[in-house]
């Protein structure tokens, strides 16, 4: 009993340390971008300008374009979602091949078959999450293509400038709502990959989720990408002179 309960208590640990790190970080960003530039606040300021420029111009083809290539992005994750599920399904009903085939590989720590099977549930909780994610993006992604066609044209005149200005922070508000569950589904892939570390050793699990999260934090609050998209070079005072001249 007390072996059981030595083998058992470092893997409950793990499973709490991952949904505190998972459920944690994603707080502390929604929190921290509200006052701190990052990915999420940055494109939303872009994509405002996105769709004030798209209301004046009368050909708005390109930008339906645009959301379609988004739509499809997320289409391609929750297609690619199905499969890791089906993989997840059809180990889960080997299991005792699994775990025969993980027990010969170094490194990895000695787990019973009923383990190993909860280890796989939670993988598949994982995606099914990302599934359900996936595909709410892509239905917000089609409000948005309805919006983007619903958009005043230049001379309409009973559109007020008001009512156009609504127009394009209502529009890109949808668009940022289905690129943040775009971002939802690409975390849980993160930490989907992070899961399979918890079928070496449940402290290797701890170590990787941890690491996962720095990733994360590096790549929406310091990124080299974010760097570049909140740059604005100042002129100085030879360039403000040249184009004076």
């Amino acid at each position: 009993m007390l072996l059981i309960d030595q083998m058992f208590w470092p893997h409950m640990l793990a499973a709490v340390w991952f949904v505190v790190c998972w459920a944690g970080y994603t707080r502390y960003a929604q929190a921290k971008g509200r006052t701190t530039p990052c990915l999420a606040s940055v494109l939303h300021l872009y994509r405002e300008d996105w769709m004030r420029r798209m209301l004046l111009r009368d050909n708005r083809i390109a930008d339906a374009n645009v959301i379609g290539n988004l739509e499809r992005n997320a289409s391609f994750f929750a297609s690619s979602t199905l499969i890791i599920l089906a993989g997840i399904l059809t180990v889960l009903g080997a299991s005792d091949k699994a775990v025969s085939l993980l027990a010969d590989l170094p490194f990895v720590q000695a787990a019973t078959r009923e383990m190993s099977e909860v280890k796989l549930l939670c993988l598949g909780v994982v995606f099914v999450y990302a599934f359900f994610t996936f595909s709410w993006c892509m239905r917000q992604y089609n409000f948005a293509a309805v919006l983007v066609g619903s958009a005043p044209m230049i001379g309409e005149r009973h559109v007020t400038e008001q009512e156009r200005k609504a127009f394009a922070e209502r529009t890109a508000r949808v668009i940022s709502m289905a690129a943040h569950q775009f971002n939802q589904g690409l975390r849980a892939y993160y930490f989907g990959m992070a899961t399979l570390a918890w079928f070496i050793s449940p402290w290797f699990f701890m170590l990787v989720t941890t690491g996962v999260v720095l990733v994360l934090y590096r790549r929406e609050f310091h990124s080299d990408v974010l760097e570049v998209m909140v740059y604005t070079q100042t002129p100085t005072f030879d360039t403000a002179k040249e184009k004076s001249e």
